[in-house]
């Protein structure tokens, strides 16, 4: 059995005809500012006062920055408005364990004494078994 499975769902569906849900929605918010402020104010104010809200409705439809949406931006932009500045380091204060402080877990380690004869001895051992390897590897070949 088949599944279908879906692709490009980073894009949205067009609805209303060449444009999306989110895009009508602020295309007709700024035409329904404007013809309300039409109504309201006279021809000449009117359109005085919904110009800058008719190009943000179209800025916010279609214009991308970075290939993000200019509400991203418009959010951004507003979060660094609204938030401090000044950003000031300071180390948080966690308390230890009592055990961990006092090195309780390294204190039990018992660390061999090894004398000078007995490192040369392992060594040589390494030694030899490195060179058994090293024949027997060619001899294999």
């Amino acid at each position: 059995m088949r599944f279908q499975i879906p692709q490009f769902i980073d894009v949205e569906d067009k609805i209303f005809g060449p444009l999306t849900l989110k895009q009508f929605i602020y295309v007709a918010g700024g035409i329904s500012i404007a013809v309300v402020g039409v109504v309201f104010f006279g021809l000449f104010f009117g359109l005085l006062l919904a110009s800058p809200i008719v190009i943000l409705a179209f800025a916010l439809a279609f214009y991308r920055i970075n290939n993000r949406p200019f509400v991203h931006t418009l959010e951004s932009a507003f979060k660094y408005a609204t938030k401090d500045k000044l950003y000031i380091w300071r180390k948080d204060e966690t308390e230890k364990p009592a055990e961990e402080s006092a090195g309780g877990k390294y204190s039990s380690l018992v660390v061999p004494n090894l004398s000078e004869s007995k490192l040369k001895d392992m060594n040589w051992e390494l030694d030899v078994k490195k060179k058994e390897n090293e024949i027997l590897e060619k001899s294999s070949k």
